[in-house]
């Protein structure tokens, strides 16, 4: 009995023994994997990816370019103390925000919201600082660093930046007589006496010589809601109003503000935030402090075409040289970044007309002209299709095909229209296209021409019991808006000015 027990106390020794062994053995594996995961970890931390050389990546789309200022993504970049979080909005009021380096420039932010956002084109985007509480909007110039305007800005203020497009950010320069008007150009220098103002214009965009911009402005009395009409001299040398008339005497001008330390801002419905006298108003803000109200200058024209003369001319006066600079760099294309994934797929223009076979089309603007014939012929065999007697339904080309367009904006009313047009430029030919909220069924084309917006009904109807529209009584008639639009692109009709720039609004 003694010798079976001491057995049995050897065999449940062993079996403790055992099973004691089998945990330590699982411990030291842990130990293992886990010293095996520091080491993984630590090697990362010194730029050193030890899986780099294993396993691809499988996403290499998404990895920004190294040259590149501005860094996409959801997670902050390896560098975060170079690179911050910039919140942008699109005009549909959902932001976005995104990884850019300290030095990063407002073209740049541009170039990039226009990749990630996927957008057709791009040209003439923009970005606007708006301080909407107190209804002040400005178009940032493409050469400043977001990141110092945005320092300027008060903490828990509501200031944000809005991607959008900006036609007339330089149309100044191609149409300076529809900008500056005579009636607001003189010169007071001797050497330049009897110079036309178209002169004057011409030496302002090419040599940098400022003519002298004056005209009467309402301007907000300090602490007072009353208004008062003052004459005012916009030079080099700043800003300044005159005490008597408008009387040029040394003795009656007075000293209003420095162009280097301001910027100007269009003034959002100031009639209700401010009481002006008309809906042309904007103000000039000190460039370095956060916006408050008592440091505004609100100012009132009495037109369109003067507002835009003044803050066109801050914007001359003030930058100069840098304005022609921006303006020829944005008619240059940015550069894509290079990688090996951008190459893999590509489109080429081809002519087969002749009889040696297909040529590639190297020209820029016929392979342009070749797309548009070609889309133009499409658009004529739809047509043709649709008007086929015995026609499936389920063939004919949909009657919903402007909803997928950029220029359709659905029911949006005719105030808010006025106001999309007006933060996109107001250049001649911009247009939206919009659903009618007095006629059911109808659709409204809202065109820019010549600083105002014009509206005009496109109203459906049926001939032989088929579905057209029409602007002109039934006299043209087209099987969709898209084909309204096409033609109206190449052609006025009624319209004052052929159709050119669609308002786009972008979802970020």
């Amino acid at each position: 009995m003694e010798v079976e027990d001491s057995w049995k106390e050897a065999l449940d020794g062993s079996e403790e023994t055992s099973c004691d062994a089998e945990v330590t053995n699982k411990q030291s594996m842990l130990v293992d994997k886990f010293t095996d995961g520091l080491s993984v970890f630590s090697s990362r931390a010194k730029g050193v990816d030890s899986l780099s050389s294993s396993v691809p990546n499988p996403f290499p789309e998404l990895c920004s370019p190294s040259k590149s200022p501005v860094l996409v993504g959801s997670f902050p970049p390896p560098t975060s103390n170079k690179h911050v979080s910039l919140k942008v909005f699109g005009e549909d009021s959902h932001s976005r925000s995104v990884w850019v380096s300290r030095g990063a420039t407002t073209r740049e932010v541009c170039h990039m919201l226009v990749q990630s956002a996927h957008c057709s084109d791009q040209e003439s985007w923009a970005l606007l600082e708006v301080h909407p509480t107190l209804g002040l909007e400005r178009c940032l110039e493409d050469h400043e660093v977001v990141l110092e305007v945005q320092a300027t800005w008060a903490l828990k203020s509501d200031t944000r930046f809005v991607f959008c497009k900006n036609y007339a950010k330089y149309e100044f320069f191609r149409k300076p007589m529809a900008f500056f008007p005579e009636s607001m150009i003189s010169d007071s220098a001797d050497d330049r006496k009897g110079m036309t103002s178209s002169d004057l214009i011409q030496n302002l965009l090419v040599s940098g010589t400022c003519p002298e911009i004056q005209g009467f402005l309402q301007v907000k009395e300090p602490s007072r809601k009353s208004w008062k009409k003052v004459y005012f001299f916009l030079r080099r040398s700043g800003l300044y109003c005159s005490n008597k008339g408008s009387s040029k005497e040394p003795r009656h001008l007075q000293y209003v503000a420095d162009l280097d330390d301001l910027n100007v801002f269009t003034v959002v419905n100031g009639r209700k935030l401010y009481g002006a006298p008309s809906d042309f108003t904007f103000s000039i803000k000190p460039t370095k402090n956060p916006p408050r109200l008592q440091d505004l200058k609100i100012l009132s024209a009495d037109s369109e075409q003067t507002r835009t003369c003044w803050t066109s001319a801050f914007r001359l006066f003030k930058y100069g040289k840098q304005l022609q600079s921006n303006y020829q760099l944005s008619k240059v294309p940015p550069q894509k970044p290079e990688g090996p994934h951008l190459n893999s797929r590509f489109l080429v223009a081809m002519d087969f007309s002749g009889k040696t076979g297909g040529r590639v089309i190297q020209n820029p603007a016929e392979a342009q002209s070749a797309e548009r014939e070609e889309g133009q012929a499409w658009r004529r065999r739809e047509a043709l299709r649709s008007s086929l007697p015995n026609l499936n339904s389920a063939a004919k080309p949909s009657t919903a095909i402007h909803k997928s367009q950029p220029w359709f904006h659905g029911r949006v009313s005719r105030k808010e229209t006025q106001r999309l047009i007006e933060k996109q430029g107001l250049v001649d030919g911009m247009f939206l296209i919009r659903e009618s909220q007095q006629h059911a069924k109808c659709f409204v084309l809202s065109l820019c021409y010549k600083l105002k917006t014009k509206h005009y009904l496109v109203i459906p109807c049926e001939d032989d019991g088929r579905r057209y529209y029409t602007m002109d009584d039934g006299v043209t008639l087209f099987i969709d808006l898209l084909q309204l639009v096409e033609f109206h692109q190449i052609n006025k009709g009624i319209l004052p000015v052929c159709l050119k720039h669609p308002c786009v609004c972008v979802a970020l």
